[in-house]
């Protein structure tokens, strides 16, 4: 099972050259056994990222998020308050944006690696990732 960041989700649904070859592999393996696991605050963002203008989808956005929940292997994992607590209390130092934060709380809360290309969650010590 993984845990994948925003950006991981639409560019597998989308752009899927634009992943490395180990979270390629790490996606084909959480389709095979069933386990990946998305933050429903990556919904907010991809929303709000619309409504900016800074995302253009090829179908409206809730008809996208929709037909992803659709996806037998796709698990949408809410945030919750164990997981909104812990997005405050993350250990060390880790930058203010809220929606890392609470990506990064739901995957460490799991247990589980998180696919990232972002740097700023890639440098974090305390949580396993796969780029």
């Amino acid at each position: 099972m993984i845990v994948l960041d925003t950006h991981v989700w639409l560019w597998w649904l989308s752009n899927p050259e634009k992943l490395s070859p180990a979270a390629a592999r790490a996606i084909s393996d959480g389709v095979r056994d069933e386990g990946i696991i998305i933050s429903s605050i990556s919904s907010w963002e991809i929303a709000l990222l619309v409504a900016r203008g800074r995302l253009e989808l090829a179908i409206d956005h809730r008809d996208w998020i929709g037909k992803t929940e659709g996806l037998p292997f796709v698990h949408f994992a809410p945030v919750d308050n164990i997981i909104a607590l812990r997005s405050v209390d993350l250990p060390g130092d880790f930058h203010p944006d809220p929606a890392d934060r609470i990506i990064v709380a739901t995957a460490m809360t799991m247990a589980l690696p998180l696919v990232t290309r972002d740097d700023k969650i890639l440098n974090y010590p305390h949580l396993q990732t796969i780029w």
